[in-house]
């Protein structure tokens, strides 16, 4: 077995169990200790899991307990693939929205200069870093503000985001479940999130691997809303082939 689907076979037992022993994966991968444990930190380097002694633990951490400097180091690296991939699928003079959320911001970032854009968005800190490209239509909606995650909601916001419509969301969640849907930590951007969905006309769901087979606690909607979903290479491809019955193309 190569090392990386050794990998992935490591990765879905630990995001089952929540943990794994480097002497029972020895024994069943049939492979030295040594290479075990240099999988481990691999995988620890990249976001994946976190070692401990004997073994390793899922590095999955709410994100409702985290703050928001958490929440960016949390699978960086996977969130920055996903984010250049998104990227791509911009085009010149596109009217994109983006809702609140690390991958979100990442995308943004991503996002070529020189495109001329309107974007439509409840974060706060897109619509401040976007306010020094001449080429940026940025709309940020009114309404409440989230101080700690730094997002807009309620009412007014509401309101205002009905009167738009865009090309393409760009949608951070933080569960991906085939029974559950898409779902977020946040009951006040769930509303946002819905319908912001509705206002497109097509959804890209950006999202890492820690977040599927996860629920959190409100519901977005169903999987089938979304026209693609763009993740990294550890979801396990029995899941992806799930998701995929929902008529989602997954990048």
């Amino acid at each position: 077995m190569v090392a990386e689907e050794r990998r992935k076979k490591i990765l879905e037992m630990i995001n089952k169990n929540g943990n794994v022993r480097v002497n029972e994966l020895s024994s069943l991968f049939n492979t030295s200790e040594v290479t075990i444990r240099t999988d481990l930190a691999d995988m620890e380097n990249k976001g994946l899991l976190t070692r401990v002694h004997g073994g390793a633990v899922s590095s999955y951490k709410p994100y409702y307990s985290m703050s928001l400097n958490q929440r960016m180091s949390t699978n960086q690296y996977q969130k920055e693939l996903i984010a250049k991939k998104i990227a791509g699928m911009i085009e010149d003079n596109d009217t994109i929205m983006l809702n609140s959320g690390t991958t979100t911001l990442l995308v943004f970032r991503s996002i070529p200069q020189n495109l001329n854009l309107s974007i439509v968005t409840n974060s706060i800190s897109i619509a401040l870093e976007g306010t020094s490209n001449p080429n940026f239509n940025i709309i940020l909606l009114g309404g409440l503000i989230n101080s700690k995650y730094q997002f807009t909601f309620g009412d007014d916001a509401i309101r205002q985001l009905k009167s738009y419509h865009a090309d393409k969301l760009i949608l951070s969640v933080d569960g991906i479940d085939t029974e559950h849907g898409f779902s977020t930590y946040y009951d006040k951007e769930a509303e946002i999130d819905r319908i912001m969905l509705e206002q497109s006309g097509v959804s890209i769901v950006a999202a890492d691997h820690s977040k599927f087979g996860r629920c959190a606690f409100t519901k977005i909607a169903e999987l089938s809303v979304a026209d693609y979903i763009v993740t990294d290479s550890a979801v396990p491809d029995n899941l992806k082939n799930k998701i995929s019955k929902n008529s989602i193309k997954i990048r």
